[in-house]
């Protein structure tokens, strides 16, 4: 049987170390699906309810592995449809690459159903966009696909007409230029900054007396390193969102989070600080950094056109944040005086007896803070976590404190509802032997409800803990004032809604459901749950 385009096409996903691929059927897909069939004992096709959900799946698992993360929607509105979980990984750097069908070739531009051209919608949010017109493209362009959202630390994608996907390839028909150029290889760079450039930043560090550091998502790979460079600089540790997961809570250098849903350590840091070192982010609220020009400041990011994006940088040093700082450790001073650290220490300490407080009460109504806490408490050094955009992100970034070896994600610059379950899917997927869950808002997990069946139908056990608070989101922009009784009834003619069961849906689908009330039940309720060996949903009716 001679090779097709499509057999080509999951040939090189193969050959690039594919193992996962999220979509949904369509009849623009046929023969690309076929192929996938027969080689399904190396790429687990993992089929969703909505591309939405199949493309934030693609992200979410490059997130968490690192690879690149693939997806597919069919012609037309089923390509459309995967543009929110894109531009999800576009903005907050993850590789992916997106397939996509087509009409046949020869009807193009003949006003025929679904008969849009998706190669042309997806350049803004692909770094590398293309029709496959001709058979022997195929392989050129998957591997040009691969190289530019590795490379370029974004997405890309490739759409075939359905006539063109069944098509023989025959090779030795290629061109001469483009037979130089099918290589599937992604090489890559050292990525280290100039020497000059690591002498200059390490003299700011040293002379600082006062010095903070904020590292983020590109300094994830960096733990061991950071943590060296705090103990040198005598420098508290502050993680953007993203970052939550770069050191463990517990380490004795982090302040937790900074922003809006930051620690008050975090804020009398870097409202103190003479000296920043940001590692691995640009930081977006430029609101709680220092007033730009009060301190110095030095930047590490592997993009250069990140450097200086938000804060008046002195050095900016280009490169990876794991190999900069070890260039740049030698070159660093310990510091004798560990007052400023210290005193920030003592802070934090007065800052998690205060949180320790709130999140273990178990007197009044079940609030969101008991929630977070105790499924940080619960979960296992190797969890992973997916968290989702909205109020919820609040309690987990206060609440629930990160041990090392767990994997934290969140939807960021994009901050898309309903992106845990997705995420989470994804993470269960690469990692079948750890504890994956959700954590999310009644709104939020509304938003691709129906992908609890992806969970139940291919076995992914993974928990959903939701905070179903019956009440539309307008009501809980003010987390201060959650639990606060009199907001409570000044709200309640306006913004109350159904609660939606979510225990019996999950149960309905032959899975897990647990419905928590009151504060005692909950610790039982988590243990259950997470005991159980089948998809299972936490649903905690919070005040």
């Amino acid at each position: 049987m001679e090779k097709t385009v499509a057999d080509a096409l999951v040939d090189a996903l193969v050959n690039w170390g594919v193992e996962f691929i999220f979509g949904k059927r369509g009849s623009g897909l046929v023969s690309i699906l076929d192929s996938l069939n027969q080689r399904r004992n190396q790429i687990q096709l993992i089929e969703v309810k909505n591309e939405e959900a199949a493309s934030l799946m693609a992200c979410g698992y490059a997130r968490f592995t690192g690879k690149v993360g693939v997806c597919f929607g069919s012609a037309g509105s089923g390509g459309i449809r995967l543009l929110d979980g894109l531009y999800d990984a576009k903005l907050d750097g993850q590789p992916v690459l997106a397939l996509t069908g087509a009409p046949p070739f020869d009807t193009g531009g003949m006003f025929g159903q679904q008969d849009v051209p998706l190669e042309l919608l997806f350049m803004d949010v692909a770094a590398f966009s293309t029709r496959v017109t001709s058979p022997d493209q195929v392989e050129n362009s998957t591997n040009q696909a691969f190289r530019a959202a590795l490379g370029q630390h974004g997405v890309a994608h490739i759409t075939i007409p359905v006539d063109i996907q069944a098509k023989p390839v025959k090779r030795g028909n290629t061109s001469v230029m483009a037979a130089q150029s099918i290589s599937g290889l992604f090489a890559q760079r050292a990525r280290l900054p100039y020497e000059g450039d690591l002498r200059q930043a390490a003299e700011i560090l040293n002379t600082g007396k006062r010095v903070v550091i904020i590292a983020g998502k590109g300094a994830l790979g960096a733990s061991a390193e950071l943590d060296i460079v705090a103990g040198i600089l005598a420098a508290p540790i502050i993680k953007a969102l993203q970052g939550k997961a770069v050191l463990p809570d517990d380490n004795p250098y982090t302040t937790g989070v900074l922003g809006p849903l930051g620690t008050e350590p975090s804020k009398q840091a870097i409202n103190n600080c003479d000296t920043l070192l940001m590692v691995g982010t640009s930081f977006p609220y430029t609101e709680y950094l220092p007033v730009q020009g009060t301190v110095r400041a030095v930047q590490i990011d592997n993009d250069p056109t990140r450097i200086g994006l938000r804060y008046l940088i002195e050095v900016g040093l280009v490169g990876d944040s794991q190999r900069t700082l070890k260039e740049l450790l030698p070159k660093l001073e310990h510091k004798m005086d560990r007052s400023w650290l210290e005193e920030i220490q003592g802070e934090m300490g007065k800052w998690r007896a205060e949180v320790e407080t709130e999140g273990s009460s178990k007197s009044g109504r079940l609030a969101p803070q008991m929630v977070a806490w105790e499924l940080g408490k619960i979960l296992p050094e190797d969890a992973v976590l997916a968290c989702d955009s909205g109020n919820v992100t609040g309690w987990w970034a206060k609440y629930i404190d990160t041990k090392e070896g767990q994997m934290h994600a969140v939807s960021g610059n994009l901050s898309v509802p309903g992106s845990s379950l997705p995420y989470a899917i994804a993470a269960q997927a690469a990692f079948p032997n750890r504890v994956c869950a959700a954590f999310t808002g009644d709104s939020e997990i509304s938003v691709l409800l129906t992908e609890f069946a992806t969970c139940v139908r291919y076995g992914l056990p993974v928990k959903i803990v939701i905070l179903n608070h019956g009440v539309s989101k307008e009501s809980l922009l003010r987390p201060d004032l959650q639990g606060d009784e009199a907001y409570i009834e000044s709200t309640a003619e306006t913004t109350y809604t159904i609660r939606t069961d979510f225990a019996a849906f999950a149960r309905s689908y032959g899975a897990a459901g647990f419905t928590v009330k009151d504060p005692s039940e909950l610790c039982p309720a988590l243990e259950a749950a997470f005991a159980n060996q089948t998809p299972a949903i936490i649903d905690c009716h919070v005040l």
